[in-house]
């Protein structure tokens, strides 16, 4: 592993135990002979034994491109993500679900797309989701056409993985949600920062191993939509709140010369 990784993947795992055979596997597969890309996967206050078989499977020669960080106490989807990327060391982050729904060498081929980008350091590649159920995409495009009239952008497929981007977006993540709407935070922080957004297609494969902690089911789904909802208002209030201060500021910013020349 290089000094300082290009890519550092993170990965939130609450009790996957049963799956993390196969998710290291599958990133070793995908990473290859690359020594410039590192996976941190997040025990996210685990209460199986998570903490054991990750420890067991890390001390792997074969796992050396791999390392794990350590939530005492679980607080969200969003907090084991948020944790992982602060302890992360690539010049680029990204991060995606251990269930591999989303394959890891789809995570390699959104970098490779973000650094052919112009401006890689001001942009964010994220998944859209191929071959999903019927129902699952009609739920998510209801939420999608819901945020993008609130927020007023495109907030298609937000939940989609990977994301991938500059690590200096981490200075603009201090208020980030702990729970599953981080997905959509982050891709709202991009688009007011200007930041160009590309979508890659991902496959969408169904879960073999462990539950589903997100969207899964029908309780799941009412859930996040319930947490989805509450974070698109308060987005929203924030716009507002934003546009309101730029009003004011352009107001005093016209009345300024008027006094000026009244004062001549």
């Amino acid at each position: 592993m290089t000094l300082t990784p290009t890519l550092s993947i993170v990965v939130p795992c609450y009790n996957e135990s049963k799956n993390l055979d196969r998710l290291v596997s599958a990133f070793r597969c995908a990473i290859g002979s690359r020594q410039d890309i590192e996976l941190v996967l997040v025990d996210n206050g685990s209460k199986d034994d998570t903490a054991d078989v990750m420890g067991k499977l890390l001390t792997h020669p074969e796992n050396t491109f791999a390392r794990s960080v350590t939530v005492d106490v679980n607080q969200g989807y969003g907090y084991g993500i948020l944790f992982g990327l602060r302890k992360s060391h690539g010049e680029y982050l990204a991060w995606t679900h251990a269930d591999l729904q989303t394959p890891p060498e789809d995570v390699i081929r959104a970098l490779n797309c973000l650094i052919q980008m112009p401006d890689p350091s001001n942009s964010l590649v994220r998944g859209n989701r191929k071959g999903r159920p019927i129902f699952d995409q009609f739920f998510t495009s209801a939420m999608g056409w819901v945020a993008s009239a609130a927020l007023g952008g495109s907030y298609f497929d937000v939940n989609a993985q990977p994301k991938v981007f500059h690590h200096s977006l981490m200075q603009h993540m201090d208020e980030a949600p702990y729970d599953f709407t981080l997905d959509l935070y982050i891709l709202y922080v991009a688009s007011e920062l200007k930041m160009d957004i590309e979508l890659v297609d991902v496959r969408f494969d169904l879960r073999t191993e462990g539950e589903s902690k997100g969207g899964g089911t029908l309780l799941g789904k009412y859930r996040l939509c319930k947490r989805t909802f509450g974070q698109i208002w308060k987005l929203r209030k924030s716009l507002q709140q934003s546009q309101r201060v730029a009003s004011t500021k352009a107001v005093k910013a016209n009345e300024a010369p008027a006094k000026t020349r009244s004062a001549a």
